[in-house]
């Protein structure tokens, strides 16, 4: 893919990659490389996976926040630091600005998972619950910066942050030196740009691609338009990569050096993240789970070995179990169907019986009698099935109107 030069950016060098990572010395962890038997038959080559979603705070992100704010002056240092997040760079400077001796401050949306906000806090950081986007977070926490004078540390656009997210390219090229290609997730750029920065500098033909939820997509308008360009209403389970604009920095750097940019759909997300619950044994959030995502929807388009960066592992349990369910149904592992039956004695057995023929193994049955919809004789049942892939559900569907339901959904 050919990117035009954007305007001038702030330059993130290789000096600077391995700066942060002696910063980093005893800080970060090198985390694992572990290797995918299933994608890596998929895929007809060798699969990685970087574990970052084992880094400490669980993602990423410490490695940025820790290389800013150990590069503020002592004045600036006095004055505190002010974050906006959703979750993991939150946990990233809490814990970065407890290491260095500097108060924090984070501001959080109101809907922020219960253990994002309790994590942060438990890091150090006072935490202010402020808006129901990260926008609204976004702008009290510069205002408070404006009032206060504490230094804003931004998630992405800093050319310090950079540095210290490229220290993760550093560790691949240790851990695979026969590396060809790199998957990273995408929201603002700055992993990215820091892993480009870093793998570019050392080894030019290794082929760095750029993940994105379809849903918010910023990158692919914006390096076609030669800048960043925000896209409205950016929606997507993958929090982490919910990002409705470039950052100024980053995107300077991924036109240049990084090679494509695809996107994933919330069902290839839902089904990358099941996958590495199952077959890794890795609890990875959604946005750590999109390089995976773009493996599976097309593995032959990847030459390996491959190393696919799991950013991070922060997910709320309720969001993973909506997202498991989500992912078994993509797969055609999971069914909901709702029906209408004559409401008389036995009924719902008699129906039970023609599911039990075809082996779909009843979750949970939802039994409706009194609606405006219903006749006076009718009932609607929903029920939740565990199916065995797509041809099962529809051998069920088909079972069913043989019998002479009327199958609604």
């Amino acid at each position: 893919m050919n990117h035009r030069k954007s305007t001038p950016v702030p330059p993130v060098t290789l000096d600077d990659v391995r700066g942060a990572q002696k910063m980093l010395t005893g800080v970060a962890r090198v985390t694992a490389m572990e290797g995918s038997r299933h994608l890596t038959q998929l895929v007809g080559a060798p699969v990685h996976f970087k574990c970052e979603n084992l880094q400490r705070t669980g993602s990423f992100k410490l490695r940025g926040a820790y290389v800013r704010i150990a590069g503020l002056l002592p004045e600036e240092r006095a004055a505190g630091v002010v974050a906006a997040s959703a979750g993991n760079h939150a946990q990233g400077v809490a814990l970065a600005s407890a290491l260095l001796g500097v108060r924090s401050t984070v501001f959080m949306p109101r809907g922020a998972p219960l253990p994002k906000i309790s994590a942060t806090r438990e890091y150090g950081a006072e935490v202010r619950l402020h808006g129901q986007v990260v926008d609204e977070t976004l702008a009290a926490a510069q205002e408070y910066a404006a009032e206060t004078g504490a230094v804003f540390i931004h998630p992405f656009d800093h050319p310090d942050v950079i540095a210290g997210q490229g220290t993760v390219g550093l560790e691949i090229l240790e851990q695979c030196p026969e590396v060809r290609t790199i998957l990273v997730g995408i929201g603002g750029g700055g992993l990215a740009a820091g892993i480009a920065v870093a793998v570019k500098a050392l080894r030019p033909d290794v082929r760095i691609v750029g993940v994105q939820a379809r849903g918010a997509a910023a990158y692919p308008p914006s390096l076609a338009a030669g800048r960043p360009v925000a896209i409205e209403n950016p929606a997507t389970m993958a929090d982490g990569i919910k990002v409705g604009r470039p950052g100024d920095v980053p995107f300077g750097i991924i036109g240049e050096l990084v090679d494509e940019v695809r996107t994933v759909t919330e069902d290839e997300l839902s089904t990358a993240l099941l996958l590495c619950l199952e077959r890794a044994k890795l609890v990875v959030e959604p946005a750590g789970a999109s390089p995976v995502a773009a493996l599976l929807s097309e593995p032959g388009a990847f030459e390996g070995p491959v190393v696919a960066v799991l950013s991070g592992g922060n997910v709320d349990p309720v969001l993973m179990q909506r997202v498991l369910r989500h992912g078994m149904a993509a797969q055609g592992r999971y069914l909901a169907v709702r029906l209408r039956l004559t409401d008389r004695p036995g009924a719902l057995a008699k129906m039970l019986g023609v599911l039990s023929v075809v082996d779909a193994n009843v979750l949970d049955v939802s039994h409706v009698r009194t609606d405006p919809r219903l006749g006076l004789t009718e009932a609607e049942v929903e029920l939740h099935l565990e199916t065995k892939g797509p041809a099962h559900c529809a051998e069920v569907g088909d079972a069913l109107r043989d019998a002479g339901y009327l199958v609604i959904g």
